[in-house]
């Protein structure tokens, strides 16, 4: 309002006196806007951490100065400035700060080409349609600053397919990968529209760059105008493969946080190094936790290192109940014994699971309080013969849990077992 208010009054005053206006804004018109100090951060740790690798080689701007950027900014909270900015000076920003971001940044980075391209009016003095601001030229943070100051005025039409036109010809001696970055509001007239001719302009340079090319934006509209942002979206769409980065579509707000920035730049310049593909081993010639059961077979793959197991690669207590019974007959007794020793000995300050199981004769309610008792038996037997920190818990499984077959009393016996597992 601030601008476009002046702008109004001195056109009338000019009309009333006989005299002709140009119908641009011109920057002598307008209150110099300063925008708060905002801090930035350097996407090199991405790079340094190895996850990541530079992708694009050319960073190329399509700038929206059509006449809708001589509107208040609304989302201005991201924005802080001497007096309220319109969406020409919010666009503005927005390159200064990504300018900032990849100066941070360049130590780590590969040499990139930059350009710079606005549709409408952005050239106060000029007559087209759009004006290249910047032509294709080895980055320098100070040219690409005094570059985006160069667009001064908003006026005309968004002839958006005029600059992608362009923009092929500009992109026409770049070797590399390409992020194409559109800052707009979306607000496109229908003779000029995104649409069908924008997506057509964009399809045109995906044919012929492929994915060499990958196409981002960043909108500065407002909530009213929703549908703008959508076809930037879909525009957008149409030239951002799988290689390129993500968020590739970003509102002005998100950018204006310094993870947003930080993030968005990543995804301009840089891409996920691609994971190597699984290898696939047979588990019959793995054993990971090394207790002599291969991995195919191994019910309890994290089995501590040195202790008994059984064909299941388990920690098992081997000793065996009579049917229907939990008491530890004698002839076990030495067997606890020594678990008790190498457990002081060998796995202080563990928590250790006593698992208490059972056949599948009787019912299971009553299968699983029996096997309740016999991991009490055995973790009472074994809690008065350890020292030191230590923790058994024990546990009853019931019926839960065969390790062999119910159908012969063979197996059944090797069901009615108790069993260690550590928890911690």
């Amino acid at each position: 309002m601030r601008k476009t208010f002046l702008t109004a009054i001195i056109s009338t005053i000019l009309v009333l006196s006989g005299c002709a206006v140009s119908t641009t804004t011109m920057d002598v018109l307008q209150d110099k806007t300063v925008f708060n100090a905002v801090k930035v951060d350097s996407i090199t740790p991405y790079i340094t951490s190895g996850n990541y690798v530079q992708r694009a080689n050319n960073l190329f701007v399509v700038f929206d100065a059509s006449s809708s950027t001589t509107e208040d900014y609304e989302g201005e909270a991201g924005y802080k400035a001497n007096n309220l900015p319109n969406k020409l000076e919010v666009q503005r920003e927005v390159l200064h700060r990504i300018n900032q971001t990849i100066a941070d940044s360049a130590s780590s980075l590969k040499p990139i080409t930059t350009s710079i391209r606005s549709f409408g009016y952005g050239y106060c003095d000029q007559t087209g349609d759009t004006y290249l601001h910047q032509a294709p030229t080895s980055y320098s943070k100070e040219a690409f600053n005094t570059a985006v100051d160069t667009i001064a005025c908003s006026h005309g039409r968004s002839h958006i397919t005029e600059a992608l036109d362009k923009t092929d010809a500009d992109l026409s001696g770049t070797k590399g990968n390409i992020s194409l970055l559109i800052v707009s509001d979306g607000l496109l007239d229908s003779t000029y529209s995104l649409g069908a001719k924008g997506d057509a302009a964009v399809a045109a340079l995906k044919q012929k760059y492929g994915d060499r090319l990958c196409v981002y934006n960043v909108w500065t509209g407002q909530e009213s105008e929703e549908s703008g942002r959508d076809e930037l979206v879909e525009l957008t769409k149409i030239a951002s493969a799988a290689a390129c980065g993500q968020p590739y579509s970003v509102t002005a707000e998100r950018v204006s946080t310094t993870d947003g920035m930080k993030d968005f730049v990543r995804a301009l310049l840089l891409t996920p190094v691609p994971k190597p593909p699984a290898v696939n081993i047979d588990c019959s010639q793995l054993d990971s936790d090394g207790d002599g059961v291969n991995d195919c077979n191994d019910k309890c793959p994290n089995t501590i290192k040195g202790t008994p197991v059984n064909r299941l690669g388990c920690w098992i207590v081997d000793v065996k109940f009579d049917n229907d019974r939990s008491e530890i007959k004698p002839q076990y007794f030495a067997l606890l014994d020594k678990l008790a020793t190498d457990i002081t000995a060998n796995f202080a300050n563990l928590t250790i699971e006593v698992q208490g199981h059972t056949s599948n004769t009787a019912s299971a309610a009553h299968n699983l309080k029996l096997s309740v008792r016999r991991a009490n038996a055995v973790a009472d037997y074994l809690n008065k013969r350890i020292r030191g920190p230590h923790k058994l818990v024990p546990h009853g499984y019931g019926l839960t849990r065969p390790i062999d077959t119910n159908e012969t009393e063979a197996g059944r016996a090797n069901n009615r077992r108790v069993q260690l597992e550590v928890l911690q």
